[in-house]
């Protein structure tokens, strides 16, 4: 499967412009023209998860963490990380990483987390199924970020729609393709270095053409451009891209999931404290969990919790926008952090930053393979990829 074709269908699952600015999602090494057969994925690049893909002849990793943050100002074969980006790019090995995108995004990281527990549902507005009662910490904007607006002539109107939507654009919830069109008059005159495609150099000419709008997010917006020049037959073609602002009170998802950093769940039944670390531990496989329980109420564990948040690796950034809640659930978190979560008379719970986040790499391999044309890769979970610490040293 080509690259650029997959990396489609992968954004489908994480959308790029759900990231957060800070981050640095998307394909970090390779060309779209690649081809993949087989795919690895993983939590951390480390040079054992490079020896682990060499040997079982992948041609892309999909690193949930970016295996380049940081701006690399060379590449050298001395240097860790260097020489293991230097060691991917010489044997053709493609990076891509989704991260913070694949954190908010319906189905992803968070949800993954969250499902540690039960959440009480919500009966469906106009008689529609019911919903559970999960919202998101720092919800994301509805809607795409950017409209890209281009004039074609109508003998190319279907082709230049047609691979804007391939590229990503007109996509607006459960719908594709979707565009709005307005038929008027383009005018230009070619200077004589111009080459028309219609008319004759230094001649005013008038055509008839098609305004075609269609929403794109902002991480394909170069792509879709990419595209409209390729299909378009003007030397020239004028293109705008204008940025949009987020739409109010209007979900990000139209099934009404959550989308967005982090999870609060109001859970369908109170529960002890105890039993929230045994649910949790579960979810991730066994994980330790450390707990700081308030300061102030009855004995440890036998406080019910209504309200409790998730938030997979280090989310304690998150805490005062998590408002009113029982509990926050995440990997790790700073000590002061933590003595102020307590003494609001919030538990928290920490289950290590990437013990947090690997446990859902099955479940990400069952999602990329239930999408149609990422069937035709194979798709491997990380055997080499584990946690960087251990929680007793021997």
């Amino acid at each position: 499967m080509r690259l650029g074709d997959l990396l489609h269908d992968l954004r489908t699952l994480a959308p790029e412009h759900l990231a957060e600015p800070w981050d640095k999602v998307g394909l970090q090494l390779g060309d779209e023209a690649w081809p993949v057969r087989r795919a690895l994925l993983c939590i951390d690049l480390t040079p054992a998860v490079l020896a682990e893909a060499v040997a079982r002849k992948a041609e892309l990793v999909v690193a949930y963490h970016p295996p380049i943050f940081s701006p690399l100002t060379a590449l050298r074969a001395s240097d860790p990380k260097q020489g293991l980006i230097l060691e991917a790019a010489s044997r053709r090995i493609a990076l891509y990483s989704p991260h913070t995108a694949l954190d908010a995004a319906a189905g992803g990281v968070n949800d993954f987390l969250a499902g540690a527990v039960e959440a009480r549902m919500i009966p469906g507005r106009r008689g529609g199924k019911p919903t559970p009662s999960v919202r998101a910490i720092k919800p994301a904007a509805a809607g795409a970020t950017c409209k890209l607006v281009v004039f074609v002539p109508d003998s190319h109107l279907e082709r230049v729609r047609g691979a804007m939507a391939e590229a990503g654009a007109g996509a607006i919830g459960d719908y594709r393709e979707c565009s709005f069109n307005v038929v008027g008059e383009g005018t230009f005159r070619g200077s004589a270095k111009s080459r028309p495609s219609v008319g004759e150099p230094g001649r005013f000419e008038r055509v008839a053409e098609v305004r075609v709008e269609m929403v794109c997010p902002t991480g394909r917006v170069a792509q879709a451009v990419e595209a409209i020049r390729r299909e378009h037959p003007y030397e020239e073609p004028a293109i705008d891209v204008v940025p949009l602002s987020p739409v109010p009170g209007v979900p990000a998802d139209p099934r009404g999931a959550a989308v967005g950093q982090g999870r609060v769940v109001e859970l369908a039944k109170p529960m002890r404290r105890d039993e929230l670390v045994e649910a949790v531990r579960r979810r991730l496989g066994g994980a330790a969990v450390e707990a700081a329980w308030p300061i102030r109420g009855t004995a440890a564990g036998r406080e019910r919790m209504h309200f409790v948040a998730f938030c997979a690796g280090a989310g304690g950034s998150l805490l005062r926008e998590a408002g009113e809640i029982d509990a926050f659930v995440t990997g790790e978190m700073r000590h002061h952090d933590v003595l102020e979560a307590v003494g609001r008379g919030v538990a928290v719970l920490l289950a290590g930053h990437t013990q947090t986040e690997r446990p859902y790499l099955p479940t990400y391999r069952k999602r990329i393979e239930a999408t149609g044309g990422l069937s035709q890769v194979k798709w491997m979970v990380s055997k080499a990829d584990v946690a960087p610490t251990v929680r007793q040293a021997r």
